[in-house]
């Protein structure tokens, strides 16, 4: 066996034993165990939060929804089949939960300014080859909300909340290769603006 189909092998036997840990925390969560709902929580509140917080600027609201994103998941625990990895089904609800906060409150969409109490862009945007000689962080969080919200939204999925490109994919509900376009398009973007070369 190579080494390639062995690296293949590992990541499919990684992904079925994650898969295996959603059901059983599903599983638990549906026998009504207070205690795996906060493994839950804790295990995915890191991610719901770098999706709110890209939308909105309120930080209490940012609260609400990420309270409500929960929320639901707690009410559709019992129809989530597993066709998708856990994780992206909870991305997947909070990106709706935004998109039905920006319908109810337009005015408090982020647009000008990095969301309150946000966190800073991660190690991996700030090292990219392609911002690497740039001041970064607070620029970077600026130049974020003046991106498109399908650009945001995937540049905050990848590089704040840490999903792969797959993952991505299943959240957003589109192909793989769309994943791929939208994210080098996002850099090239945020690039442009950090240089001054974008248009306002």
């Amino acid at each position: 066996m190579s080494l390639k189909q062995n690296g293949g092998q590992t990541g499919l036997i990684a992904a079925l034993d994650d898969r295996t840990a959603d059901r059983d925390l599903v599983n638990r969560c549906r026998s009504g165990s207070d205690a795996a709902f906060r493994e839950l929580v804790e295990t995915y509140k890191g991610m719901v939060f770098a999706v709110i917080s890209r939308s909105m600027t309120d930080r209490t609201r940012i609260e609400d929804l990420a309270q409500d994103v929960f929320l639901r998941v707690h009410r559709g625990l019992r129809s989530f089949r597993g066709d998708a990895r856990l994780s992206t089904w909870i991305c997947r609800i909070a990106i709706n939960v935004c998109a039905d906060a920006r319908q109810r409150w337009p005015r408090e969409v982020s647009l000008d300014a990095a969301p309150a109490g946000a966190p800073p862009p991660p190690a991996a945007i700030v090292s990219d080859p392609a911002f690497a000689d740039l001041e970064l962080r607070d620029r970077v969080a600026k130049g974020m909300a003046r991106l498109s919200e399908r650009s945001r939204l995937v540049l905050t999925l990848h590089y704040f909340a840490g999903r792969g490109y797959e993952e991505i994919a299943g959240a957003l509900e589109v192909p793989l290769g769309t994943v791929k376009t939208h994210l080098h398009r996002a850099k090239q973007e945020l690039r442009e603006i950090l240089e001054g070369r974008h248009d306002a």
